[in-house]
C-alpha cells in the first residue's frame, strides 16, 4: 500500500496539526489579512484569518514544516505599511477547515491593535491615474490596501469600512468584485470606490455658488494659474493653495491671511521640479520621497523663480511632494510649485468640514475645490528638518500619528496634555505612548475645540481609560484648566523642563538619571519665574536645578516675544546700567528714545517685568542688538535669523563665567559686553552669530563637566525648542561626545513642546 500525505502526494504520512496566531501592531488597513490568505494558499494551509480589537487572529492548520515556513514569512514578508509589534502562537484543535477564508471581524472587547497613519498614493494607483485605459483614470480618490487615507477616516476600531467615513459610499459591482477577490490589489481595501460610487469633486466660488465645471480639477488650475487663491481639500484638512511663482498672488494670501513672514509651504511634483529652487541631498530625498510626505526643509537655491514672499529672510524652503491623487493632477496641469499652506485663519486650526471651510476661509479664498468623502480628525502637515546627522521633528503629524513611541516599561493609563505652544497629548497604554497629531498653540476657542475633540477621540478609537491626568505647571494654559476640570481622577503637575528631558529619556529608552540641557522660551518654573536656559539632574520621578542662565526681567511681559527689542533693553541694562544709552547699536535707530526710556522704567521699577532665565530670550537679545530685526512675525524668527547669518569657518568666541551659588549661575554681562563691541567695531553679523553660538558651545559643555564632577553622571540629554538650532545641536552634541559623554537628543518626537506631552506622561506614571 503506498501512503499519501496530507495533499494527497505520495510519500510518508504526515499529522496535520492546527495553530492559532495572535498579531499585534499596525495590521489592520494595510493589506495584512490578503497578505495572510496568500500566504496560507501558498503553503496549501486550510483555515482562517480575521480582524479583532486587538489586531488579527489566524487558525491555521496543515503539516507542521509548513505551518513553521508559514511563521516565519509572516514577519519576514508582510506588507510595507504592515508593522508586527507582538506574535503569539499557540497549538490548537483541529477543526478540519477546508480551505483558506477571510472572516468577518470579531466584535470588539478591549482594543490593542494599532492604526495606521494616513499614507501617500502608491506607485501602482499613480500609474493607474494616468492610465488612459484606466477604469479609474484621473479619479481623484484612487487607492489600494497599500496606500490612501486611514486615521483621519476612522471612527472606531475595527477598521473596516462601516467604521470610517467610506460607510456613506456603496460599491459599485465592479468595485465590490475588487473587495471581494483575494488576488486583487484592493482586497478589503476600505477606502476602495471608483467614479461610478465614490466621493465627488465640486468646485464653488467663495458665496457657496457651485461652478459649472466638466473638469473640475482642469478649471481649479486654469484659476491658480489666473492667480487666484484656492481652498482645497485633502488627506488631512484644507490647504489654501497659490502659483509660487506668481508673486502677486503668493503676497495677496500672505494679506488676506494676515501671515506677515512665517514661511509658507510649498508643493512640487517631483524632486527634479524641486532640485529647480532648492538644493537636495540624498537624505532629504529619502525623507521627501517616503509614503508619510512630509514637508522637508530645504536649502533654498540662489537665484529662484519662485516669488520671493514664499520664505522672506529665510535659507530654506518647506516643501513637501504630493501624497493625494488629487494633489498630483493640479500639479499635472503645468506647476513647477504650488504654495499649500494650512487652511485656516491665523492662529486657528485647519478647516476639514465644508460648510467651516466656507464660513471660515471666504475671506482668504477665491474658490473652493471640495469633496463629499468626511474628513473625522484633522491632521496637519509633517515638518522635519536633516540636522546632526538625522532627521528631526519640527511637526510631527500626517504620516505618523497615531504609531506609538515604545517606552522601555509599562506604564499605568495617563492623559498627558501637553503644554500651550505646538500642543499635543500623549495616552499611554502598556509599554505604548500615543501623540496626538499638531493641535496647535491653545489662545484661543476653536483650538480648545480641537483640543478636546482630539482627546475624545483618541481615547475611543484606542480604548484608553487614564487613570491619571497630567498637565504643565502653569496655572493659566488652556490645557491646565482642561485637566482641572475634570473629576474622579488622579491629577499631576509637571514641570515644563523636567517634561522636556524626561521626553528625550522615553524615546531613547533611558531610566535612571541625566544631565539634562533644556532651552526653550518659556516654561514655568518652580519657583515662579520664566525658566529656559536650565541644566537638571533629572530621572523620571524627579528633578533638581543644577545650573542655570542668571534671569533678568522680562519687560512687558509675553509682549518681549514679539519685540525682541525690549529683551534687548534688558541685557543690556544687565550689563551697562545706565551707561547703555551712550552705545552706539542699530535699534537705537530703529526704536524712539521715549519708548526706551519707558521700558527701563519698567525694569527698574519692576512693573509687568517677570524674571527670566529663558536662552530662547538670550537669542532674541542678541539678535535685536546686533541688528537683525527689534520685531518679530512668529516665534523665534529672530533666533533662526542669527542662526542662518553664523558663517561657518569662525573659530574664536566671547569670554564666559558662572558662579556657584545654590546652583551654577551663567553670568551674561560678559557675553552681551562683547557683543556690543563687535557691532560698535563694525564686525560681519556672520562672524558675530558664530562666536555668539561657539560661545553656547563652549560653555554648556564646561558647564556639564562640572556637574559630571560633582554628580557622577554621565549622560546628556538635549531638548527644548532652542534645540531645533542645527549649529547649537550639532556643535554641543559633537563637543559633549569629544569630552566622553554618551549624549542623547530627539528622533521621534520634536525638540520643541510638540513631543513635551511625552515627557509628562512618562513622569506622571512614574509618581504614581
Amino acid at each position: 500500500m503506498i501512503l499519501k500525505d496530507y495533499r494527497g502526494n505520495p510519500g510518508m504520512k504526515s499529522e496535520c496539526i492546527a495553530r492559532k496566531f495572535r498579531v499585534n501592531g499596525i495590521v489592520q488597513g494595510v493589506g495584512f489579512r490578503p497578505f495572510v490568505y496568500g500566504l496560507a494558499n501558498r503553503y496549501q494551509l486550510k483555515g482562517e484569518v480575521a480582524n479583532t480589537s486587538a489586531g488579527v487572529s489566524l487558525h491555521v492548520e496543515g503539516f507542521p514544516e509548513d505551518i513553521e515556513s508559514f511563521g516565519r514569512d509572516l514577519v519576514r514578508d508582510c506588507p510595507p505599511l504592515a508593522r508586527i509589534i507582538d506574535l503569539a502562537t499557540v497549538d490548537g484543535p483541529l477543526r478540519n477547515y477546508r480551505n483558506f477564508t477571510i472572516a468577518g471581524s470579531e466584535p470588539p472587547k478591549t482594543i490593542a491593535t494599532l492604526i495606521s497613519p494616513d499614507v501617500s498614493i502608491c506607485a501602482d494607483c499613480l500609474r493607474e491615474l494616468f492610465d488612459p485605459t484606466n477604469r479609474r483614470y484621473r479619479y481623484p480618490f484612487i487607492n489600494c490596501t497599500n496606500c490612501g487615507p486611514r486615521y483621519t477616516i476612522i471612527d472606531q476600531i475595527p477598521y473596516d469600512r462601516p467604521n470610517t467615513s467610506m460607510r456613506k459610499f456603496k460599491l459599485c459591482a465592479e468595485c465590490r468584485a475588487e473587495y471581494d477577490d483575494p488576488g486583487n490589489r484592493r482586497f478589503h481595501a476600505q477606502p476602495n470606490a471608483c467614479a461610478a460610487c465614490g466621493p465627488r469633486l465640486a468646485l464653488y466660488d467663495r458665496t457657496g455658488k457651485a461652478m459649472a465645471a466638466s473638469d473640475p480639477v482642469e478649471h481649479a488650475a486654469a484659476l491658480l494659474k489666473a492667480g487666484c487663491l484656492l481652498a482645497v481639500k485633502g488627506l488631512g484638512g484644507f490647504h489654501l493653495a497659490v502659483d509660487a511663482e506668481n508673486n502677486e498672488a503668493v503676497t495677496r494670501l500672505r494679506q488676506r491671511k494676515l501671515r506677515e513672514e512665517k514661511p509658507l509651504a510649498l508643493m512640487s511634483s517631483s524632486p527634479a521640479d524641486i532640485s529647480v529652487y532648492a538644493h537636495i541631498d540624498a537624505e532629504e530625498e529619502i525623507l521627501l520621497t517616503s509614503p508619510q510626505r512630509p514637508i522637508v526643509l530645504l536649502q533654498k537655491r540662489i537665484p529662484n523663480f519662485l516669488s520671493q514672499q514664499v520664505s522672506p529672510r529665510n535659507n530654506y524652503f518647506g516643501v513637501m511632494l504630493p501624497y493625494t491623487p488629487l494633489h498630483y493632477l493640479i500639479l499635472s496641469c503645468g506647476f513647477t510649485a504650488l504654495v499649500m499652506t494650512s487652511g485656516n485663519r491665523s492662529e486657528e486650526p485647519i478647516a476639514i468640514d465644508n460648510e467651516d471651510a466656507f464660513d471660515r476661509l471666504a475671506e482668504i479664498a477665491d474658490y473652493f475645490l471640495i469633496h463629499d468623502r468626511e474628513i473625522y480628525l484633522r491632521s496637519d502637515d509633517s515638518i522635519i528638518k536633516q540636522s546632526a546627522g538625522a532627521a528631526r521633528f519640527i511637526r510631527r503629524s500626517r504620516g505618523f500619528v497615531p504609531l506609538p513611541v515604545f517606552l522601555k516599561s509599562p506604564v499605568l493609563p495617563v492623559l498627558a496634555c501637553g503644554a500651550e505652544q505646538k500642543n499635543t497629548v500623549c495616552l499611554t497604554r502598556g509599554n505604548q505612548a500615543f501623540l496626538s497629531q499638531h493641535i496647535g498653540d491653545l489662545e484661543n476657542l476653536p483650538a480648545y475645540d480641537f483640543f478636546k475633540s482630539t482627546i475624545a477621540h483618541m481615547q475611543r478609537i484606542l480604548d484608553i481609560h487614564p487613570q491619571i491626568l497630567a498637565c504643565d505647571l502653569h496655572p493659566d494654559y488652556l490645557s491646565t484648566r482642561y485637566v482641572r476640570e475634570q473629576e474622579k481622577v488622579r491629577k499631576l503637575q509637571v514641570q515644563h523642563h523636567h517634561a522636556h528631558v524626561v521626553s528625550c529619556m522615553a524615546e531613547n529608552g533611558l531610566d535612571g538619571e541625566v544631565i539634562g540641557l533644556a532651552f526653550d522660551g518659556t516654561g514655568y518654573g518652580t519657583d515662579g519665574s520664566i525658566w529656559g536656559g536650565e541644566i537638571l539632574i533629572a530621572g523620571t520621578a524627579g528633578f533638581k536645578r543644577a545650573a542655570s542662565l542668571s534671569p533678568v526681567p522680562m519687560p512687558g511681559g509675553a509682549s518681549a516675544i514679539k519685540e525682541p527689542w525690549k529683551m534687548a533693553l534688558s541685557y543690556l541694562y544687565d550689563a551697562f546700567g545706565d551707561a547703555f544709552w551712550d552705545l552706539d547699536l542699530p535699534l537705537f535707530k530703529e526704536i524712539d528714545a521715549e519708548r526706551i526710556a519707558g521700558i527701563i522704567g519698567m525694569i527698574a521699577k519692576k512693573i509687568n517685568s517677570p524674571a527670566t532665565s529663558s536662552l530662547g530670550r538670550l537669542f532674541d537679545g542678541v539678535a535685536a542688538i546686533a541688528g537683525i530685526r527689534t520685531r518679530v512675525f512668529f516665534e523665534g524668527q529672530a533666533a533662526m535669523e542669527l542662526e542662518m547669518a553664523a558663517a561657518e569657518n569662525i573659530r574664536t568666541f566671547y569670554d564666559y563665567e558662572w558662579k556657584s551659588e545654590d546652583i551654577y549661575r551663567v553670568m551674561l554681562q560678559p557675553v552681551i559686553r562683547a557683543v556690543v563691541r563687535d557691532v560698535q567695531d563694525g564686525l560681519p553679523l556672520a562672524e558675530i552669530g558664530a562666536r555668539f553660538h561657539l560661545t553656547l558651545i563652549r560653555l554648556f559643555t564646561d558647564l556639564c563637566g562640572a556637574i559630571r564632577t560633582d554628580s557622577g553622571l554621565n549622560r546628556v540629554a538635549l531638548s527644548g525648542g532652542v534645540f531645533q538650532n542645527s549649529i547649537l545641536l550639532s556643535g554641543l552634541g559633537q563637543a559633549l561626545s569629544d569630552k566622553g559623554f554618551e549624549v542623547y537628543s530627539h528622533r521621534k518626537v520634536p525638540a520643541n513642546d510638540g513631543g513635551i506631552s511625552l515627557g509628562q506622561a512618562v513622569i506622571a506614571a512614574a509618581m504614581a
